[in-house]
């Protein structure tokens, strides 16, 4: 079965179809946390920037929805 070795964080990405893994690995290197187990999403910030979406910063209890 093909598989690829993420060279950053060391995620295994393994599929039957090598079409497929293709795919999982060009999706993988947009979203790789460079490093295992670290935490890191996509649309968070820096700590000492704003929020993109001002509106939907907090819940409806106030609490952030985003990590800091």
């Amino acid at each position: 079965m093909p598989e690829i070795i993420c060279p950053d964080c060391g995620k295994r990405l393994f599929h039957e179809n090598s079409d497929t893994l293709k795919m999982e690995e060009s999706i993988h290197k947009k979203f790789c946390r460079k490093k295992e187990g670290e935490t890191h999403s996509y649309m968070h910030r820096e700590g000492n920037q704003s929020s993109i979406d001002t509106e939907r910063e907090n819940d409806e209890k106030g609490k952030p929805v985003l990590k800091r």
